[in-house]
C-alpha cells in the first residue's frame, strides 16, 4: 500500500511555489521602482548648484587654512628635529674625541707600570728626577680628570638631545598626519564641486558662469570711485582731491567714501605687489610666485614690503593692530567668515585684492561680498 501512495510535494518546489516566487519578484520590482523614484536626487537648478558649489569651495578653503597651519607646524618641527640631529652628531664626535684622549692616557699609565710613588722614590737614584716625574704625573692626573669630566658631560648632553629628538619626531609625525588628513578633506570638497558642475548641461553651465561672473565682477582699478591705493602710498577716490600726506578714514561700509592713503610706504609696497599679481590663479596651499591661496597672497605681499606674516588667516589676524571697518586704510588685512577662513588686502574705496577660490584668479573685489569678520593693520 505504501509503495502506491502519491508522494507529497515539497513545500520548496512545485507550480505553487513558482507562482509565488513570480509574484514576489514582481512585487519587489514594483517596490524598487517606487523606492528609487522616491529617493532619486531631484534635478538641481542652476542656482542650487551654485549654492552647493559655493559652500563646497568655502569648506575647502577652511580645510586649506587648516592644511596651511599643519604644514607650518610640520615644517617647524622638521627644522627643529634636523637641528637636534645635527647637534647630536657634533656631540657624538666630541664624545669620541674625549674617549680617545682618555684611552691614550690609560694606555700610557699601563705602559709605565703604574708604580706607587713611594716605591718609585725608593728605586730612583736621583731625587730631583723623581720630583720632576711626580709633577708631570700630577699634571697628567689633572688632564685625566678633565677628560673624564668631558666624557660625562658629552654623554649627558647626548642623552638629552636624543630624548628631545624623539619628542620632536613624534610631534612631526603628528603634524604630517594632520597634513594628510586636511589634504584629503580639501581634495574631497574640490572633487565634489567638480562633480556637481560636470552634471550641468551646456546651457546650465552657461547660466552658472554668468551668475558667477555677475557676482565676481571685477572693476578696473581707477575706473570709478572704487579706485584703490596707488604706488607711492597715495590712493584717492576718483574725482576727489586731498592732501596726499593726510590719511583719512575710509568709510567702506557705505555712504561717504573719503580720500584714503596708505598709512606708510610699506603698506603701499604691499598693495603694489598685490596689484602685480592680478590675474594669477588660485591654487590651494600656494604662496607664489605663480599662484596663491588667500593667505599665501597676503603673506607674499607683506613679505615684499619687508614684513614677515604668519601663514594662516587665523594667525594673520593677530599679526598687527586691530582696526575697525570704518578706519580701514590701504594695506590692511581684511578677514571674513566667523572662522576667519578668508583674507584679502584692502586697497581703499571698499575694495580689496584677494585670491578667491579655485577657478577664480587673483582679483579686485568689494569687501561687502563676504561676511566681514575683522581687520588688522601690520607693518
Amino acid at each position: 500500500m505504501a509503495a502506491h501512495r502519491k508522494p507529497r510535494q515539497s513545500p520548496l518546489g512545485g507550480p505553487a511555489v513558482r507562482t509565488a516566487a513570480t509574484l514576489a519578484l514582481a512585487s519587489a520590482a514594483t517596490a524598487t521602482l517606487f523606492e528609487g523614484s522616491g529617493h532619486a536626487d531631484p534635478r538641481l537648478t542652476t542656482a542650487q548648484v551654485k549654492a552647493k558649489v559655493d559652500r563646497l569651495y568655502h569648506e575647502a578653503e577652511v580645510a586649506t587654512e587648516k592644511y596651511n597651519g599643519a604644514k607650518e607646524r610640520a615644517d617647524a618641527s622638521r627644522a627643529a628635529f634636523d637641528r637636534l640631529r645635527d647637534e647630536a652628531a657634533r656631540r657624538a664626535e666630541r664624545l669620541n674625541t674625549a674617549r680617545d684622549g682618555l684611552g691614550s692616557m690609560a694606555t700610557a699609565q699601563y705602559r709605565s707600570g703604574g708604580l706607587d710613588p713611594a716605591v718609585q722614590l725608593a728605586l730612583t737614584s736621583d731625587p730631583d728626577e723623581y720630583l720632576e716625574r711626580a709633577a708631570l704625573a700630577e699634571k697628567a692626573a689633572d688632564r685625566q680628570a678633565v677628560a673624564v669630566t668631558a666624557v660625562r658631560r658629552e654623554l649627558g648632553a647626548l642623552r638629552q638631545l636624543r630624548s628631545e629628538s624623539a619628542g620632536r619626531l613624534t610631534a612631526l609625525r603628528g603634524h604630517e598626519e594632520e597634513l594628510r588628513r586636511q589634504r584629503t578633506v580639501v581634495l574631497g570638497k574640490l572633487e565634489a564641486a567638480r562633480t556637481l558642475l560636470a552634471r550641468l548641461t551646456a546651457e546650465e553651465r552657461a547660466r552658472y558662469d554668468a551668475a558667477v561672473a555677475a557676482r565676481d565682477s571685477v572693476r578696473a582699478p581707477g575706473s570709478d570711485s572704487a579706485s584703490g591705493a596707488m604706488a607711492g602710498g597715495t590712493a584717492t577716490a576718483a574725482g576727489a582731491t586731498a592732501d596726499p600726506g593726510a590719511p583719512r578714514a575710509d568709510r567702506s561700509s557705505g555712504g561717504e567714501r573719503g580720500p584714503v592713503t596708505a598709512p606708510n610706504n610699506r603698506a603701499a609696497e604691499a598693495v603694489s605687489f598685490a596689484r602685480a599679481q592680478l590675474g594669477k590663479p588660485y591654487v590651494w596651499g600656494a604662496t607664489g610666485p605663480s599662484a596663491y591661496d588667500c593667505s599665501g597672497l597676503t603673506q607674499a605681499a607683506w613679505r615684499a614690503a619687508g614684513v614677515a606674516l604668519p601663514r594662516t588667516t587665523y594667525t594673520q589676524i593677530n599679526a598687527g593692530q586691530r582696526v575697525s571697518r570704518s578706519q580701514l586704510a590701504p594695506g590692511d588685512l581684511v578677514f571674513f567668515y566667523s572662522g576667519i577662513s578668508h583674507v584679502g588686502l584692502y586697497i581703499g574705496g571698499g575694495q580689496m585684492i584677494h585670491a578667491p577660490r579655485p577657478g577664480a584668479p587673483v582679483r579686485v573685489a568689494p569687501i561687502d561680498e563676504m561676511p566681514f569678520a575683522g581687520a588688522t593693520r601690520v607693518g
